[in-house]
């Protein structure tokens, strides 16, 4: 799994307006940093005042004229080279960190393939690639006034990644794992890493793989809504949100923030800072697709919320909905939340409980085979007290969830030839039996959900 210490970014901005870059790199002090694309001499400048070598690659006379203006830094190499056939004298395994800025838009999908290609070839293992590009919606790719623009979608992008595979001559296979991601209307900065191809990604394998398949996600957005993969979708978002009584500003941490749903809800309507961490790639990655126009800025993580460290009093609200109940250490979690939120904070968490009470054989059998670890709704209560929380509500909303489940359950039969068209007879059969199962569930009294809301007390 990719190190979720990267999420220490550095934001390079600039004066040239339209030029600004609202990215991330992880830290590069001290490292080999390959600029690719530059068109401004003044990025460059800003990577060589902490990196031990830059290498700039521009693709025009113009632009090259522009890097070596560049005064002061014995540490920038430039390269001069043609766009569409670049040949490039970068040994293998030699960069730590590549930083492209609206590059692959003015290549075709083949040579986009082809720069990728390279790309991992150049980084060292575990090395990054810090990616801005402009994108667009539509599923052809789209050219703009200028015939050498082309804007290709987010899931070309992630496409190629993801497919990207190499063998180093060490006999080793090495491919990219999304680190995260940041939108800002059609505007997307990715990060990936290098990573060996049979590195232990443990838990996120199995999400990836198993419970959050791409396919699997897409069939949970069509129930939900565009955007979302928890209960009720923008119905309960609003509804819930609005107890968190937001102003503009404010920073909120989405823990398992699935698609992005509830994160562009919330900026956009509320003005607030929102970063969104989910441990499946599959979720971020449709989660940067349905960022494109929408005009706030939303930053994505891949992390790990049970290992990953903020500083103490980062946030004024946490939020995460139907995400815990995969983990199995809920107080120690609940322990780094209050350290988390700032004196007067709020925490707000909607998920899946359990009865109180021995689970019949059955339930038992299906909290085992989902990974679950649930509770009952006054006992998670009584963990976030004794985490530290004051005001604590804890709201047993099994009816809401029961009523939720049968709407959307309802709307899918009635709409089951356009379900199977644009899926398949067994997504639907899926579907359909798996929602089933909920109401047997929640209707004998056993699953519940619960919704928490609690506050980190101001220290006078």
């Amino acid at each position: 799994m990719a190190d979720t210490q990267v999420a220490e970014t550095t934001m390079l901005d600039s004066a040239a307006g339209d030029l600004e870059i609202p990215c991330f790199l992880p830290p590069y002090e001290g490292k080999c940093v390959l600029q690719l694309g530059t068109g401004n001499a003044h990025f460059t400048a800003e990577l060589a005042k902490k990196a031990e070598q830059v290498t700039t690659v521009d693709f025009s006379d113009s632009e090259t004229s522009k890097s070596e203006s560049i005064n002061g830094h014995q540490n920038v190499k430039i390269i001069s080279a043609e766009l569409k056939t670049p040949s490039l004298d970068i040994s293998p395994e030699s960069m730590d960190v590549i930083f492209t800025n609206s590059l692959l838009m003015q290549l075709s999908e083949k040579q986009v393939q082809n720069m990728v290609g390279n790309m991992v070839k150049w980084l060292k293992p575990g090395g990054f690639i810090c990616l801005r590009e402009t994108s667009v919606k539509q599923s052809e790719d789209q050219k703009s006034e200028n015939d050498l623009i082309r804007y290709h979608e987010p899931r070309f992008y992630t496409q190629v990644f993801k497919e990207c595979r190499i063998q180093a001559e060490s006999g080793k296979f090495y491919e990219f794992s999304l680190v995260g991601g940041k939108s800002n209307g059609n505007k997307i900065c990715w990060l990936w890493q290098k990573v060996g191809s049979e590195d232990d990604k443990g838990f996120q394998q199995f999400l990836d793989s198993v419970q959050y398949k791409a396919t699997g996600i897409l069939r949970y957005e069509r129930v939900f809504g565009s955007g979302y993969v928890s209960t009720g979708g923008i119905e309960t978002t609003r509804e819930f949100v609005s107890k968190l009584e937001l102003k503009p500003g404010q920073k909120v941490l989405d823990v398992g923030c699935g698609i992005g749903g509830g994160d562009f809800y919330m900026a956009e309507n509320f003005g607030v800072e929102v970063i969104g961490i989910d441990l499946s790639i599959n979720m971020l990655s449709i989660a940067l697709e349905r960022a494109v126009g929408i005009k706030c800025a939303v930053e994505f993580e891949v992390a790990d919320c049970t290992t990953k460290t903020y500083p103490d009093n980062s946030f004024d609200v946490i939020y995460s909905r139907d995400t815990i109940l995969h983990i199995q250490d809920k107080p120690a979690l609940f322990r780094s939340f209050y350290k988390w939120l700032k004196p007067g904070g709020k925490v707000l968490i909607s998920d899946y409980c359990r009865n109180a009470g021995t689970p019949s054989p059955d339930f038992a059998e299906y909290i085992k085979q989902r990974g679950y670890d649930l509770h009952d709704v006054q006992a998670y209560g009584q963990m976030l007290r004794d985490a530290g929380f004051g005001e604590v509500v804890a709201d047993d909303r099994t009816d809401q969830f029961i009523e939720v489940l049968q709407r959307e359950l309802n709307e899918v039969e009635k709409d089951k030839d356009i379900f199977v068209n644009d899926f398949s007879e067994k997504d639907y059969n899926d579907i359909v039996g798996g929602w089933k199962a909920k109401l047997v569930r929640t209707g004998s009294g056993e699953q519940r959900w619960g919704l928490f809301i609690a506050h980190k007390t101001v220290q006078n």
